[in-house]
Parts: C-alpha cells; sequence; structure tokens
C-alpha cells in the first residue's frame, strides 16, 4: 500500500467526493422500499387513493433519476481515479525502467516486464476501482440495510443476519489461499509472455531449423500449465461464490419463514413483510460481492507486491551527491587500472585494464572473441557500474559526473544493431529527433548508405520493417553508424559496426569518419584489419588486458595475432577475388 498512499492522497477529494455520490445512491434506494410499505398497507387496508398511487409512483421515478444521476458521478469520479492510478504506476514504472542498468536487464526478463506492465497493473487499477467502489458500498449498505430492518423489526433482523458470520470465517480461511494462487497464476502468465516474445523475435531462427513443432509443443505445455493453475483458483473462487449465495438464500428463507409468521399473528403488517424482504435484496448484494471483492484485492494485492518489488529495485550506477555536469567535453579518456567482472562470472572480464584515447585521434581495438571488446565499450558507456579512479572522462572520475553528461559524450555503434519499425530517416534521426532532411542525409552519405536510400522506393520515407527486417546486415549497420554520426558528440565508439560490410566500402566509410570526426576521440573495435589499418594507434587485447599497442605496420612485424589476422584476411581476400582489398592493406603496410 506504501506505493499507491500518495496517489490516494493527491486524490483524496476526488476520491471522497465519488464515494459521498454512492452514499447517497445507497441512501436513496434505502428509501424506495418505504414508499413500497405505504402503498402496500394502504391498500391491504383499503385507505389507498389513485392520487396517493400516482405520488408514491412519481417519487420512485424521481428517487429512480436520482440514483442514475450519483451512480454515474460515483463511477466518474471514482472509476477515474482508478484509470489515473494506473496511469501515474504505469508511467512511474516506465521511467524506472529506463534509468536502470544492463544488470537489472540481465536479471529481469522482457515478459515478467511486459507481465507486470499489463496484467499486474490492470488487477491493481481493477481493485482500486471496482473493488473499492464494491468494499465501501458493501460495508455502508450492510450497516444502513441492517439498521432499517431493525426498525421495522429487531428480532426478524437478529434472524435474517444469523447466518452471515459462516461466510466471514469462510472468507477469512480461503484469502490467503486465494493470495498464493494468484501469485502463481501472475508469474506463469510472465513466462507465458516472455517465451511468446523470444519465439517472435527468432522467428527466422525457429523457422531455417525447422523448430516450429518445438516451439508451439512447449507454448501448448506452458499454456497447460497455466489452465491448470487458474483451475485451481477457480475451484477456490468456485467456493466462495456459491457459498455467498447459499448464505444469502438461507438469510431469505428464514425471513420468509419467521417474517410470514409474524405478519399472519397480526405483529407487523405485510407492508412492513415486503419492506423487510426488499431489505433483504439490497444486503444480499454486500454478501454476494463479498467474493468478488476478496478476489479483486487478493489479486490486486499480489499484483501490487510484484510491481513494488520490481520499483524497489535499484541501478546499480548511482549519482553521488553534488555530481558534477560535464557541460563541455573535450574527449580525452583515461583508463586506469580497471578491473569488471559480471554478476555471476567466474572470471573477470578485465583485469587491470590501461589505456589513454586523445581527442583528434583514431584509436583500433583488436582482440579474440570474448577478450574483454565490448565489455569495454559499454563501462566507456557507462551501461555498468566501475570501480572510483579507473575511469576518466577529460581528468575527471566518471563517479563523479552526472550520468547524463558521460552518456551526452559518447555516440556508441552497438555490436548489435537496434532499429525500430519506422522510417529510416526516424532511425537515423533516432538521437536527434528534429534534425532536417539534409543533416540525416550528410552523415548517410559519410556511412556510404545515401546512394542506397534514394534508390528504394519511398527514399528516406522508407519504412524498413521490425528491428529493421527489410535491411541487409551491412545495410543495418551503416544506419546505425549514420544515427551515432548525427549526434556530433566529441567520442564516437564503433563496436564491430562494420562487421557485415565489404572491404571496400568499409575503407570508404573509414575515411570517411576520420573526415568528419575533426579532432573528436574515435574508438574502432573489429575482428578485421581493414578498419583498423589507418588507425593512430592500435591495441591488441586479449584475456581483458592490451598485450600490444601501436601502428598497423608495427604491429604486422612483432606481433602474431595480429599478422596472422592479417595473412588470413588477404588470404582470404585473394580466394573471393578482392585482389584491390589486398593491394589497399598493403599500402598502408
Amino acid at each position: 500500500m506504501r506505493l499507491i498512499r500518495p496517489l490516494f492522497r493527491r486524490h483524496r477529494l476526488r476520491i471522497a467526493a465519488g464515494f459521498a455520490a454512492l452514499g447517497l445512491v445507497d441512501l436513496v434506494q434505502l428509501y424506495i422500499p418505504r414508499i413500497m410499505k405505504q402503498v402496500i398497507d394502504g391498500l391491504a387496508r383499503g385507505t389507498a387513493t389513485e392520487a396517493g398511487l400516482i405520488r408514491a409512483g412519481g417519487a420512485i421515478f424521481g428517487l429512480a433519476l436520482a440514483i442514475a444521476l450519483l451512480r454515474f458521478g460515483w463511477r466518474y469520479l471514482v472509476l477515474g481515479f482508478s484509470r489515473m492510478l494506473e496511469r501515474d504506476l504505469r508511467d512511474r514504472m516506465f521511467l524506472h525502467l529506463l534509468g536502470m542498468d544492463r544488470t537489472f536487464f540481465g536479471r529481469r526478463s522482457t515478459g515478467d516486464i511486459m507481465a507486470l506492465s499489463t496484467n499486474d497493473l490492470a488487477s491493481v487499477q481493477l481493485s482500486c476501482g471496482m473493488g473499492l467502489v464494491a468494499c465501501v458500498d458493501a460495508v455502508f449498505m450492510s450497516i444502513a440495510a441492517i439498521l432499517f430492518m431493525a426498525a421495522l423489526n429487531w428480532r426478524l433482523t437478529a434472524i435474517a443476519v444469523a447466518p452471515m458470520p459462516v461466510l466471514a470465517v469462510l472468507t477469512r480461511i480461503l484469502a490467503r489461499r486465494l493470495h498464493r494462487r494468484f501469485r502463481k497464476v501472475q508469474e506463469q502468465f510472465a513466462r507465458i509472455t516472455e517465451f511468446a516474445r523470444s519465439t517472435i523475435a527468432s522467428i527466422r531462427l525457429i523457422q531455417a531449423y525447422t523448430q516450429e513443432a518445438y516451439q508451439a509443443a512447449q507454448f501448448d505445455r506452458m499454456g497447460r500449465e497455466y489452465v491448470e493453475d487458474n483451475i485451481r483458483l477457480a475451484v477456490i473462487q468456485g467456493t466462495l461464490f456459491p457459498f455467498s449465495g447459499l448464505i444469502a438464500n438461507t438469510s431469505l428463507l428464514l425471513v420468509l419463514f419467521f417474517g410470514g409468521r409474524l405478519a399472519v399473528g397480526g405483529i407487523i403488517t405485510v407492508g412492513d413483510l415486503t419492506a423487510f424482504i426488499a431489505y433483504l435484496y439490497l444486503l444480499t448484494w454486500p454478501m454476494m460481492a463479498l467474493g468478488w471483492v476478496v478476489n479483486l484485492f487478493q489479486r490486486g494485492a499480489t499484483s501490487l507486491q510484484r510491481i513494488e518489488g520490481l520499483l524497489e529495485e535499484r541501478t546499480d550506477i548511482e549519482e553521488p551527491a553534488g555530481a558534477i555536469q560535464l557541460d563541455r567535453v573535450v574527449g580525452t579518456i583515461a583508463v586506469q587500472g580497471l578491473s569488471f567482472t559480471y554478476p555471476r562470472a567466474r572470471a573477470p572480464a578485465l583485469d587491470r585494464l590501461q589505456l589513454d584515447l586523445q581527442p583528434g585521434t583514431t584509436t583500433g581495438l583488436v582482440g579474440r572473441t570474448g577478450c574483454g571488446k565490448s565489455t569495454l565499450c559499454h563501462l566507456l558507456a557507462r551501461f555498468y557500474p566501475v570501480p572510483d579512479g579507473t575511469l576518466l572522462v577529460d581528468g575527471r572520475d566518471v563517479n563523479r559526473l552526472t550520468l547524463d553528461s558521460v552518456r551526452n559524450a559518447v555516440a556508441l555503434v552497438p555490436q548489435e544493431v537496434v532499429l525500430f519499425s519506422d522510417t529510416i530517416a526516424a532511425n537515423i534521426a533516432f538521437g536527434r529527433p528534429r534534425a532536417d532532411l539534409d543533416a540525416i542525409a550528410s552523415v548517410a552519405r559519410v556511412a556510404a548508405i545515401d546512394d542506397e536510400i534514394l534508390a528504394m522506393p519511398d527514399g528516406y520515407e522508407t519504412r524498413i520493417g521490425e528491428r529493421g527486417v527489410k535491411l541487409s546486415g551491412g545495410q543495418r549497420q551503416r544506419l546505425a553508424i549514420a544515427r551515432a554520426l548525427l549526434l556530433e558528440r566529441p567520442i564516437l565508439i564503433i563496436d564491430d559496426g562494420l562487421s557485415a560490410v565489404d572491404l571496400e566500402t568499409e575503407h570508404a566509410i573509414i575515411h570517411n569518419i576520420r573526415h568528419f570526426l575533426r579532432g573528436r576521440t574515435c574508438l574502432i573495435v573489429s575482428h578485421r584489419v581493414a578498419p583498423l589499418a589507418d588507425a593512430d594507434t592500435i591495441l591488441v587485447m586479449a584475456n581483458g588486458r592490451i598485450v600490444d599497442r601501436g601502428d598497423h605496420a608495427r604491429l604486422i612485424e612483432r606481433n602474431a595475432y595480429y599478422a596472422g589476422i592479417y595473412r588470413h584476411q588477404v588470404g582470404a581476400s585473394r580466394e573471393s577475388g578482392g585482389n584491390g582489398g589486398k593491394a589497399k592493406m598493403e599500402k598502408r603496410k
């Protein structure tokens, strides 16, 4: 409740007005049986008149109209509040997710987050809307109806409410079991959502390996487990709902029997008995609703606990009080003895790493798969926390700087390209939504993709499909490079962002980038020699450390690993008819 308590306080006037309207509805409903009593008693005594019947009918119509208007009022106010609460919680969850680091998203599945943002949030909204209304209405109507019944005959009232404590005891027993079952159902729904998401995201791989039947069988198994969990939940719900009806009908039976005897004996009038039964029907709604309300509250409480669990998680990258805002970044980066180990990993990804990157220089980074190249890129972009004093930007410890100012200084081209189901222009301008088409086309030319875009049916307005499915791997990488260049940030990091591009295009892109950067800092990570050959300095990485450094020619002479990559790529280029590529590399040597 601590999560939603401030939201209740913020909207307390709206809630109070809504419940006031709800209370008036109940009071107005309670006056209708009194009118019925007077009419029936008048008819029984033979004193009723046509004018009196018209007045009674008009009064009932007026009360019904008031009930309709007041019901609209409380629905608008209270249910409107529940939608506002849902919106506020969704916004808070979204902002919280935007601020979390990579460790969090490695720990939480996308399916679980989606389930929390949809199914769980809807459960909280329903419990704080109709659930709360039903609860308040049941309490108020129960008390008021019993008082009106007691005013007619307190002995008959005692008989009518005698079975109700049994329902209260049963509800208390089943409430805890409902809570556990609801939690299991919600968690299973999250697993199904995650499985469906991962299947859709990997559909091309699944079809390529003809695993459709296997995936369908897995989904069917999870669906059956979900149904079984819901059936177990329905058994508990099915116990509560019919039993509530049984108690209500038992009360009615007792009233008809004992009330009928009182009416026959002349202790109460027929009008009294009719009004009493009408009040009992008004009391029956809270009794019948009790099981539904308990279900709503238990489902809402379970979902609220899951949402609170998400919001209580904290990022490992937290700004200290008084963090410094870097207004102008030159682009100097110093890595001093940086060690980093992923959560639950046995060996460090980086081990006392030392390197310097200077503005106006292009630095290449090469190494075997898993040596820590991408990890370094992610740490430079502040996706993970680093120890104090191990990573400096412009001579300042990044842990003393605001997170936004560091990230706004770095343009990263990630190894895994992320594109949106939108136009080419919108994807390039993702970091600068207001960029005009001239600026977008300019960076597209630097990334050597402008001609290909213009050849498409709608040019820069061509929609590329989910994750850029309509583009080749090389086109996707070049769009990512153009997007990073459009930011014009002082530090550019390309993490193996040219692996799907041919050597000739790759050489043209690197040449364009070096000219485009004009004194900014550039780090190019690659498995291939071609993008690194023109770099001012090339770093060779192994086991999380820099084991050698130098220019292209020097490393070929003295570093066996680098020279081996060079010879292998030259040989591959010759076999594929790429002698032009060999000549270019020989010229750089």
